[in-house]
């Protein structure tokens, strides 16, 4: 009776005062009473404080409800009215610190927030211990770049189907996020292929770095399903199988040099040049193709190398390249210096590499 009679009066006498300080001050020994008692108060006398201090929560300014919101963050007894009310308040110092710390906000009030108030607000969210499926899927679709990054590295986090597929397609071109998603031990094989098979070469290496057995199982999966693919559109197009004679015979004539690869380039051949740098480079018709289809230019700039391929014919080749996938014109200058850079011998011990890799054709399981 002394607990709600003392509430009570201290409530009225706050509201009908209008110096803010004052309401404040009321706050702050509302709260003080609360923390040292809340152990051992009944569910009436917790449910009599959360009105209590809802009400007063309306009255007070930001540095005051901040500071109420910092004590009450971390607290397994807190009011929920209020704990929800904090949590959706638009002054990011004040929802901050009870969206990251405050177990007692429950998953609707996670994602009203999630899905209605500021960046600074998502970024908190996602640094909670335990982020369910359902924030989760809000965080990955609005947030920044940062929320999702910081999402991602939560090991606390689970993700649905829809917030994994998000993720993966967010990664393309942001190589921080691909590395984040990639560390995640739960991520379904389906989404871990999209994400391996859509990162560029260098990206693909540093994954590979941060978990060899990984990196190898899904290179070899990736290149598996590809040639299954091209070898089934190979058979039944008839362009290809005419090219395929056209530059067959050439080399078994010894006439299959750098001046026919060029011709064939630069006459936008696509068929006739990737058979051409098969044969010439001794890999197999598939590895070509994907280099072509999958805008790997760094690839082709070590097959032009290994077999002492110009840099006009070379560039004529990533030309067709770009034309042929329908993308922009390659980084030419770039590419060049990277050519320069190059190696042949490297370029040779790269080409033996495909090689052995392409004929590690196992099935393996992952």
């Amino acid at each position: 009776m002394t607990v709600t009679k003392g509430l009570i009066e201290e409530l009225e006498d706050a509201i009908s005062h209008k110096d803010l300080t004052h309401r404040a001050e009321t706050l702050r020994r509302l709260t003080d009473l609360f923390v040292l008692g809340s152990a051992k108060y009944s569910g009436d006398q917790i449910t009599l404080f959360d009105d209590v201090m809802s009400r007063l929560l309306q009255e007070v300014e930001v540095s005051a409800r901040a500071t109420f919101g910092h004590r009450l963050a971390t607290n397994s007894k807190a009011p929920p009215q209020v704990m929800r009310q904090l949590a959706l308040d638009d002054e990011i110092e004040v929802s901050g610190p009870v969206l990251t710390h405050s177990e007692l906000v429950d998953e609707g009030t996670l994602v009203e927030s999630a899905k209605t108030k500021s960046q600074d607000h998502l970024l908190a969210i996602s640094r909670r211990k335990v982020l369910p499926e359902k924030v989760t899927d809000v965080l990955v679709d609005r947030g920044n770049q940062q929320v999702a990054l910081s999402a991602a590295r939560n090991p606390g986090a689970a993700f649905s189907e829809y917030g994994f597929s998000t993720l993966v397609r967010r990664s393309k071109g942001d190589d921080r996020l691909a590395q984040c998603v990639w560390a995640r031990p739960e991520i379904p094989r389906q989404h871990l292929l999209k994400l391996f098979e859509e990162a560029s070469e260098s990206v693909r290496a540093a994954l590979e770095a941060n978990d060899r057995r990984k990196g190898r199982l899904i290179r070899e999966m990736v290149a598996q399903a590809s040639n299954k693919i091209q070898t089934k559109t190979r058979e039944e197009s008839s362009s290809y199988a005419d090219a395929h004679r056209t530059v067959e015979n050439l080399q078994r004539t010894g006439q299959l040099n750098e001046a026919r690869l060029a011709a064939f380039a630069e006459e936008g051949r696509f068929d006739e040049t990737a058979v051409a740098l098969s044969l010439m480079c001794d890999l197999p018709i598939g590895l070509v193709e994907r280099a072509f289809e999958q805008n790997w230019s760094e690839q082709l700039l070590v097959l032009a190398k290994s077999i002492n391929l110009s840099w006009g014919t070379t560039k004529t080749i990533l030309l067709l390249q770009a034309n042929s996938e329908g993308g922009a014109e390659p980084q030419l200058d770039q590419n060049f210096a990277s050519f320069t850079r190059l190696q042949t011998d490297t370029a040779k011990r790269a080409v033996q590499f495909y090689r052995l890799r392409e004929q590690a054709t196992t099935p393996v399981s992952y």
